[in-house]
């Protein structure tokens, strides 16, 4: 693998919809933008029963999927009264960031708008220009790169930018990718250690490094899009940088929990090879799974499923299990019933003990590092001092060409990244 700080050659290029000090598609943007506004994005999900179909219709436009099919989903936003619990999760994250900022004494205002439920970004941007607002910076609540998790949301910026007309009067800088942010990370270790203590607690004398497995599961991906996540020259693999960086980010946390150590000096010592020297570690089994799937049987996805892994553990003497959502920043649809309802009850039907730790959500450690990012762009942070808990970061500003295709659909115009 490549040294992250080294990219492909490249000719010069504009960015679409960017910042002045954006515009030319430098890897880190070192330069200081006055930004007006912070733009909040994310997927948005129904608030009432007659809100299900709608919704999922806009999740699966252009798609031509039957409304009796969407009813096969349906039924896990219907076992909740027709209400994703997303949208008030970012009304809270909206008002922890304002309530962050307001403590730092930052004058910048937070927007919200979603990719497919009330409020929409075309609201979001229209609100902006009513108040005066030129120049956003977007935080989207998804740390990884794919296509879903990340290219999907440059697209909607411009989609959303041509919907309003806004296109010219307007620019979108968007905050790198922060899977290895340690604000993003520190909640998984905190929430780690303390399930593997309730299970020391719960099974007095228990082996955790025989009878206890850690799974860290992230949303599954078409296996295509996984390998064109991230940027080519960066040589990720089958699985791409989707997968190499939930398996980094794991690794990290499976240290500090188990070593007992800051997240940075976790870091640190695994960055170094210097890992035996920070004192003992249990050596616990984990592994990376994934859940949610929702394509066509023909089609591969990543695995292992969540469900097929917990299903083999038992025969390994396996007697606890914990449950890291390390995909997820908040306890949305797919985390409250994927793992919550089928995953959990996957555990009791084999006998297992199963503990499913929480998200960021809003954890102090995880509002104030969304905040640092900001600040990172808003002062021009040398990309040195921009912290990082994994060898793959700190990841781009502006993505690189090519990045996180969506082989069904091509490429379309996208902000915050150099084209295609």
């Amino acid at each position: 693998m490549s040294d992250p700080t080294t990219s492909a050659p490249e000719s010069p290029v504009v960015v679409l919809g960017a910042s002045p000090a954006a515009v030319s598609g430098p890897e880190h943007v070192t330069e200081p933008v006055a930004y007006d506004a912070i733009l909040l994005a994310s997927f948005g999900g129904p608030e009432g029963q007659d809100d299900v179909i709608p919704f999922l219709r806009n999740v699966t436009r252009g798609r031509g999927i039957p409304d009796e099919r969407l009813e096969e989903v349906a039924h896990h936003y219907r076992a909740f009264g027709g209400v994703s619990p997303i949208n008030a999760q970012n009304r809270q994250l909206k008002l922890a960031l304002e309530a962050e900022i307001a403590s730092r004494g930052i004058d910048l205002p937070v927007l919200w708008g979603n990719r497919n439920w009330d409020p929409y970004l075309r609201d979001a941007l229209t609100e902006a220009h009513e108040r005066g607002y030129r120049s956003l910076i977007a935080v989207a609540t998804s740390a990884y790169s794919s296509y879903s998790s990340c290219r999907q949301y440059r697209e909607d910026f411009a989609i959303a930018l041509d919907e309003t007309g806004l296109a010219g009067e307007i620019t979108i800088d968007k905050v790198r990718q922060f899977f290895d942010h340690p604000g993003f990370v520190q909640p998984f270790v905190t929430g780690l250690v303390a399930a593997l203590e309730q299970i020391q607690q719960t099974f007095e004398g228990i082996d955790l490094t025989r009878e206890v497995e850690v799974l860290f599961t992230t949303h599954s991906i078409p296996s295509a899009d996984a390998e064109r996540s991230g940027p080519a020259f960066r040589g990720f693999g089958p699985d791409g940088a989707y997968a190499a960086q939930h398996k980094a980010v794991a690794e990290v946390v499976m240290f500090a929990a188990t070593a007992g150590v800051e997240l940075a000096d976790a870091a640190g010592a695994l960055a170094s090879g210097g890992a035996s020297e920070i004192g003992a570690t249990i050596d616990i089994p984990w592994q990376l799974v994934y859940q949610s799937r929702s394509g066509p049987p023909t089609q591969p996805w990543l695995e292992p499923d969540i469900n097929d892994a917990i299903a083999e553990l038992p025969a390994r003497g396996v007697k606890a299990v914990v449950i890291v959502p390390l995909g997820f920043v908040s306890d949305h649809m797919e985390v409250m019933w994927d793992l919550d309802n089928e995953a959990l009850t996957t555990c009791a039907e084999h006998g297992l003990f199963g503990l499913r730790t929480p998200t960021p959500g809003v954890d102090p450690a995880y509002v104030t590092g969304l905040v640092d990012l900001v600040l990172e762009r808003r002062d021009g942070t040398p990309t040195a001092d921009r912290p990082a808990v994994t060898g793959l970061g700190p990841w781009y500003d502006v993505c690189r060409p090519g990045c996180c295709e969506n082989v069904r659909l091509g490429f379309k115009p996208a902000l915050s990244g150099i084209a295609p």
